[in-house]
């Protein structure tokens, strides 16, 4: 039979994904590209925020109209689920099984019982035989699931459980099996990577663990996304300072520079301890890259709250800055909160940090012209710097010949909006 998948969400969602495929690959089930051509249909889901999960709905209302044609199986997994199973159960019925991610313990005795109605002994998704979704370049490792911190305006703690890290034998066996297969480039991640550890070692054990990644062979980059502001500590800017395969590269989520926001919102640093970390990376890491998210509308967010948000973008002219309006989750604590912002205040607040930091943009982006960088080609004539995460951030034009996965000196030429131009120098 043929299987087509639909990842939604974040990369660790891709990854169980990926495991996924791996599970059906391993069972001499085809994988095909084209829903209209699959006999099942496996859809892993975001339940997130309120804009996830209606993508999620309408993603799976549009893969159930392939039953009337091809479709014999459509299989929903996911976050989604984990919040909503029996209300979906309810009202989608075209869906013939719906798995939550904390029944992946048991996820193919339950795909084979649907398909051919026998039981199976049971079989766990397995990082090692995962099939990479992401090309040939670059692929995540996934240290750690759940999450900790409890902000009062998020429910992935309800919905992925607590934070659980990854032993390290695991992960560098899972590193070691990605670069034989020539992967140069491994993006660790996790809801909070700076909090790699600490639960089975007693200790953060992100800069050790970076360190042995980049003695394996055949790996060139690394980098490491979502590192909350309070955990990174002085061994991982050492590491990140003095170690060449490692991407000088930080992810940190701030959310906001008030403290009454960051207190409201459950988070341990303050304005201040923000502000002096920024400035400590960008003395100690020369070309360090810094990006944030930063949230608008949060319950009480008052016009003097948002005032100081705005002229911290304008002081810290952060590299990469996104940025979203709170959106009210139910079983969250700031669902409960007094002094809800309207919708078109946090629109609103949203558009004017928008258009100051794409003026930033501009600026950071001018300083790159003249400057010759290393660039991973990712397809002919594209490539990334160490300043650009994947299907996030922007790409390097290329002008000259260009070989994927490989890497070249480029000189940069030239910018359109968040993408450079440059030239090949040398491989």
């Amino acid at each position: 039979m043929k299987v087509g998948f639909v990842s939604l969400g974040c990369s660790k969602n891709l990854v169980d994904t990926e495991m996924m495929i791996g599970l059906f690959k391993k069972h001499n089930y085809e994988i095909v590209n084209e829903p209209q051509k699959a006999d099942i249909i496996v859809i892993n889901t975001c339940g997130f925020i309120e804009s996830a999960k209606e993508e999620a709905i309408n993603t799976i209302l549009e893969m159930a109209e392939y039953k009337k044609e091809n479709c014999k199986f459509l299989i929903v997994t996911g976050c989604l689920v984990e919040r909503y199973k029996e209300e979906l159960i309810k009202a989608i019925p075209e869906v013939d099984l719906f798995i939550k991610f904390s029944e992946y313990e048991n996820i193919w005795e339950q795909i084979e019982n649907l398909i051919n109605h026998n039981k199976v002994g049971n079989e766990k998704l397995d990082f090692l035989n995962r099939v990479i979704s992401t090309g040939k370049n670059y692929a995540y490792i996934r240290i750690a699931e759940g999450c900790n911190n409890f902000c009062t305006f998020c429910a992935i703690p309800y919905i992925r459980g607590r934070f659980t890290s990854r032993k390290i034998e695991d992960i560098l066996e899972e590193a070691k099996m990605l670069a034989n297969k020539g992967y140069k480039e491994l993006i660790i991640i996790a809801q909070d990577t700076s909090k790699y550890g600490v639960d089975i070692y007693g200790k953060p054990m992100l800069a050790e663990l970076l360190h042995k990644i980049s003695k394996i062979d055949g790996i060139e980059w690394i980098r490491f996304l979502y590192t909350y502001p309070e955990t990174i500590t002085e061994e991982l800017i050492s590491e990140v300072k003095n170690n060449d395969k490692i991407c000088k590269y930080f992810d940190i989520p701030m959310q906001h520079i008030s403290d009454k926001i960051l207190k409201k919102m459950n988070r341990k640093s303050t304005g201040e301890s923000i502000r002096n970390l920024i400035t400590k990376l960008r003395n100690e890491i020369p070309g360090v890259v810094i990006r944030s998210t930063l949230m608008v509308g949060f319950p009480g967010e008052t016009e003097e709250d948002f005032e100081e948000l705005y002229e911290f973008v304008k002081w810290a002219k952060l590299d990469k800055l996104g940025c979203f309006t709170y959106s009210k989750e139910e079983g969250t604590a700031a669902a409960r909160m007094d002094n809800q912002v309207h919708p078109m205040t946090k629109k609103k607040r949203y558009n004017k940090i928008m258009t100051l930091q794409k003026e930033i943009s501009e600026e950071n982006m001018k300083k790159n012209i003249g400057r010759t960088l290393k660039v991973l080609v990712e397809d002919i004539g594209i490539g990334r710097t160490y300043m650009d995460v994947p299907d996030i951030d922007g790409v390097v034009y290329i002008k000259g010949n260009t070989k994927p996965n490989t890497f070249i000196n480029c000189k940069i030429t030239d910018y359109k909006e968040y993408d450079l131009v440059g030239e090949v120098i040398e491989r």
